[in-house]
């Protein structure tokens, strides 16, 4: 029992708790914003649109500047905290963004209650963005686990984080909509899902302050070609990708040029997926905006099980491939969605779709020493904002001007992005010398 303990105990003091608590305060967060923007927003006009296509107009209006704010504000802050993480305050870039989490979940919470502007949301956002927001939260819990684990097992670690990150978001999502939907004599729809949500990120943050334990694990060097005869009790053969001494700047370009690419697309389409589901013929309730949020957290898992199964027969380039086909597939067959099993049909395409981000960072955190793993890994994510910048404002505008004709445009354009991403890994795959390690049981 004694041993139970501290097994548990040692388990609360490793990353994964944060992310589960970070996620379900966020899935929860999520659905009520949409719900509560879908509502403030259901009696604007504009000249010339139908009262259906303003209220659509007013939704990606707000969340154009919402989240372009979300994506450009953090940049400074994120540059600090990175700098203090490769200094050794590894924590930084976790506990300071949570406090930002915490400050939003109070604001819209506020703006529920106290029936204040939607606009409050903005300053909210520029209070997250200050904390460092996602780009330092993320980087820093990819920080973390890469430094956790070693160099072969780095590709499966990163993607049970994003394990975890998904089955809480599948959570949150599913009961989402039903909290939603609760209310009392004092309280009215959606106070008592921002108030779960407030408690939830409040916990994650005093988890990460007090609890929280920053573990690295010694990396070994790659050993020389006559060496390769070590024992080992796995018997899987599994192919071993190793990056020369010196950072190949190609293959980091490459890297961020791919990333960015299926960011873009991937970014673009989740932008406009939540008003586009709002509007007929879909029409979704809040109940089946907490289950199509449950789908799309659902990939998460699917994705991990991707690269368990994959990964021991094919190099993470490959697998990369595998995750954009998977999304440009599903993304494309969203375009006609006109009914809401047609959605799932499309989600279902989309198994893999998270599998390139995951392993971009892992392949990526390989080629340089783990004194600068921090700044390359938030470099990544702040290009991946700055990015941000161009394509929130493109996909809404698009969106906009298309909801006459084909509203369903921006997937197809989403899927064009996906496949462009995938040639720069094609020529970092053929770039990449590829040495196969076999690790053989020898006989009697």
């Amino acid at each position: 029992m004694q041993n139970l303990c501290q097994s548990g105990f040692t388990l609360l003091r490793h990353i994964e708790p944060v992310v589960v608590l970070e996620q379900l305060g966020s899935t929860l967060f999520d659905t009520a914003l949409q719900l509560v923007v879908k509502d403030r927003c259901a009696n604007a006009t504009y000249p010339g649109l139908s009262g259906d296509d303003s209220q659509q107009k007013a939704m990606t209006d707000f969340f154009m500047v919402y989240n372009l704010i979300i994506r450009l504000v953090p940049i400074l802050p994120a540059i600090v905290l990175a700098r203090l993480s490769d200094r050794g305050r590894r924590k930084a870039p976790i506990v300071a963004p949570l406090v930002g989490y915490l400050l939003s979940r109070i604001a819209l919470l506020l703006v529920l209650t106290l029936r204040l502007p939607l606009q409050v949301m903005f300053g909210a956002a520029v209070l997250f963005g200050l904390s460092g927001g996602f780009c330092s939260y993320w980087s820093g819990v990819m920080t973390l686990a890469s430094l956790g684990s070693t160099v072969t097992e780095r590709s499966v670690v990163m993607m049970r984080v994003e394990l975890l990150y998904g089955a809480a978001g599948l959570l949150g999502s599913l009961v989402s909509g039903h909290l939603f939907q609760l209310q009392t004599s004092s309280l009215g729809h959606g106070n008592i899902l921002l108030i779960v949500s407030t408690v939830v990120n409040l916990l994650c943050l005093l988890h990460s302050i007090f609890l929280l334990q920053v573990k690295q694990v010694p990396s070994k060097e790659p050993e020389e070609d006559s060496s390769l005869s070590s024992h080992t009790s796995d018997d899987t053969h599994t192919p071993v990708v190793k990056f020369p001494a010196g950072i190949n700047m190609v293959n980091v370009v490459l890297l961020f040029m791919a990333a960015i690419l299926y960011n873009c697309a991937v970014g673009g389409a989740i932008e406009i997926l939540g008003s586009f589901v709002m509007k007929e013929p879909l029409s979704w309730t809040a109940t089946q905006v907490g289950y199509g949020n449950a789908a799309g957290n659902a990939i998460f898992l699917t994705s991990f099980l991707g690269v368990i199964v994959f990964r021991r027969c094919v190099s993470d380039f490959t697998l990369i491939l595998i995750g954009m086909l998977s999304f440009a597939s599903g993304i494309y067959f969203m375009s006609f969605v006109t009914a809401t099993y047609m959605f799932y049909l499309a989600r279902s395409l989309n198994l893999f779709a998270l599998i390139p981000m995951p392993t971009i960072r892992s392949l990526l955190s390989q080629q340089v020493p783990a004194s600068s793993c921090g700044t390359i890994l938030t470099s990544l994510q702040l290009a991946l904002k700055f990015a941000g910048l161009a394509y929130i404002p493109a996909f809404t505008k698009i969106y906009q001007r298309t909801l006459d004709w084909f509203p369903g445009f921006v997937f197809t354009l989403s899927s064009i992005f996906t496949v462009l991403a995938m040639i720069p890994i094609s020529i970092v795959g053929c770039r990449s010398p590829r040495r196969h390690q076999y690790e053989r049981i020898q006989g009697d």
